[in-house]
């Protein structure tokens, strides 16, 4: 269907590209399955029943496991699928696709600050080769994952902002990171601006252009949760570190202060206009202490985490401290 090409041609600049693409997916191949001359008029609610209908009997395989499709990743489809139709003009959704919180059944799995830990130590101290200049290639291959694990408990964003950074974002001197892209329209996924810890500023000061050079960490990630033993059937998805943050960082803020952990979910929106006073405690400056104090005991448990120090031989470059202002 010509208006889905479009849509994602419009959409390729735009955070979670990636995801729509993956879902309009699912879409194309039962278009093509059932009548590839199918028009946004002529999709109604029995055409939306069938693909629903189609898409549970395909189990997802992974590895050596199948399990069923969940009705999130269903409904996420044809959410998607509306979003093409109501964006291309003269046309509307005949149909109503499911909210997402009614068909979700949330993951309940929260990793505690020992098991962050050991997904460093995944990255940074790998094991199985044969030697250690094959430990330290295995390594090499993991640099995104690890990249991804600094962001993730650093921010607590969304795996779909971590992905979308790019260095014309962060700003040195108050130490600020804008998680939302330059010309990016800010959706229902709030991307805040927050303040960022002293053990990850150094890194987004050596850095240009995108934060993480591949389009995807699904295959490290993957591998990473199965080698540490992880809980499966989505449990501990990419929004593992970022559920588990707000889990671990709610007890320590506390209740009256918990605003500013909403804030740097983006589950709330600050006011604050200057960037130079978000780490103010009375901003944001309680949850950036909390998520330093996370950083330095997950440190503390796989050096070289935040500060490479040649961390087992495999780190890349000195980096402690940070710039100054």
């Amino acid at each position: 269907m010509r208006a889905i090409n479009d849509y994602l041609i419009l959409s390729e600049a735009k955070a979670g590209i990636s995801s729509a693409r993956n879902r309009l997916g699912h879409v194309t191949d039962y278009i093509a399955a059932t009548d590839h001359t199918i028009t946004c008029a002529a999709i109604d609610q029995r055409w939306i029943d069938g693909f629903r209908k189609w898409f549970a009997a395909k189990p997802v395989i992974k590895g050596g496991t199948t399990r069923a499709r969940s009705l999130t990743h269903i409904e996420g489809s044809v959410m998607q699928l509306a979003a093409v139709i109501n964006s291309t003009p003269g046309e509307r959704a005949q149909f109503k696709a499911e909210q997402l919180k009614t068909v979700a059944n949330s993951p309940t799995y929260r990793a505690d600050i020992e098991t962050i830990a050991r997904m460093f130590e995944f990255c940074l101290h790998p094991t199985g080769g044969r030697s250690a200049k094959e430990n330290a290639m295995i390594a090499a291959t993991r640099e995104n994952l690890l990249r991804f694990l600094r962001m993730a408990v650093a921010t607590w964003a969304r795996p779909e902002a971590i992905m979308a950074v790019r260095s014309d974002q962060w700003h040195s001197a108050p130490r600020v990171l804008n998680l939302n892209p330059i010309g990016r329209r800010q959706t229902k996924k709030y991307n805040p601006t927050i303040p960022i810890a002293r053990q990850f500023a150094p890194w987004l000061d050596g850095f240009e252009g995108n934060w993480i050079n591949v389009s995807s960490i699904r295959h490290g990630w993957d591998s990473m949760v199965t080698a540490l033993g992880l809980p499966g059937n989505g449990q501990a998805g990419q929004k593992l570190i970022r559920r588990s943050m707000a889990t671990i960082a709610r007890k320590r803020i506390g209740e009256a202060n918990w605003v500013q952990g909403q804030m740097m979910l983006g589950h709330a929106k600050h006011s604050v206009s200057d960037i130079y006073a978000l780490p103010d405690p009375a901003n944001l400056g309680l949850a950036l202490a909390v998520t330093e104090s996370i950083i330095d005991e997950i440190e503390a448990l796989a050096p070289g985490s935040y500060r490479s120090f040649t961390a087992g031989g495999f780190a890349l470059s000195v980096v402690d401290g940070g710039k100054s202002g």
